[in-house]
């Protein structure tokens, strides 16, 4: 599936690419509405759709990934919520083994995620991933979400990078349409972000169900080179 001696530096996403997206679904879909009905003494349907049509509208912008947005948007602590369900946060399968095996290696891993740095640093507490990285780099640091084409033209000059000897994985259809379109070559999309839910077509891009998929062509190019 992938040729890794053409790979120079791995960029993953975080939230559905190496974590299971069902916390972040549940949080947002069911976990805050409850909370903003409860804090605003709003009928659970209204809360609802107050929150996911708001959600809806800035979907893709900078604002919809910021958790000090939607404190202040919904007069919550969204932070001290996420805390409260860290429970919920796990690694999808595989996904930790991939990055030990890819850790130590001369090819750079990079997490490159849209989730707010406070957000970042709660799940990665809660998975332990964070030694198995070289670089984390969060969008809100770049100020453009990964959707954005200026996104990775300022990730090219903080992280520098081959487009054509990068692969980047990641769950979210429109971010890759755009690292597409900024010439990264290999592009893997995660069709089951979700553990709790079907898989999505994930249409122009190849899908990766696994990273066993992967894993086992990466340590045949990790003994070549050590050949």
């Amino acid at each position: 599936m992938i040729d890794w001696n053409d790979i120079e530096s791995v960029f993953l996403d975080l939230d559905g690419t190496l974590l299971d997206l069902y916390f972040d679904n549940h949080f947002w879909a069911e976990f805050i509405p409850e909370h903003y009905a409860q804090h605003h003494q709003l009928a659970p349907e209204k809360a609802r759709a107050d929150v996911l049509g708001r959600m809806k509208e800035l979907r893709g912008t900078l604002d919809w990934y910021c958790t000090d947005f939607w404190s202040r948007e919904l007069n919550l602590d969204i932070m001290a919520l996420k805390a409260a369900k860290r429970h919920l946060i796990r690694t999808r399968p595989g996904a930790q083994d991939f990055l030990a095996t890819l850790h130590g290696d001369q090819r750079r891993v990079v997490l490159v995620s849209n989730a707010h740095p406070e957000t970042i640093d709660l799940k990665i507490d809660q998975t332990g991933i964070g030694p198995l990285f070289d670089r984390i780099i969060s969008s809100h640091e770049l100020g453009y979400p990964k959707e954005h084409d200026l996104f990775w033209e300022l990730l090219q000059e903080t992280e520098p990078f081959a487009p054509d000897k990068t692969l980047f994985i990641d769950d979210n259809l429109a971010v890759l349409r755009a690292a597409a379109a900024y010439g990264i070559s290999h592009l893997l999309a995660v069709p089951r972000p979700d553990s709790t839910r079907e898989a999505m077509d994930t249409q122009e891009f190849r899908g990766l169900g696994a990273f066993d998929d992967i894993l086992g062509f990466f340590r045949d190019a990790r003994g070549a080179d050590a050949a």
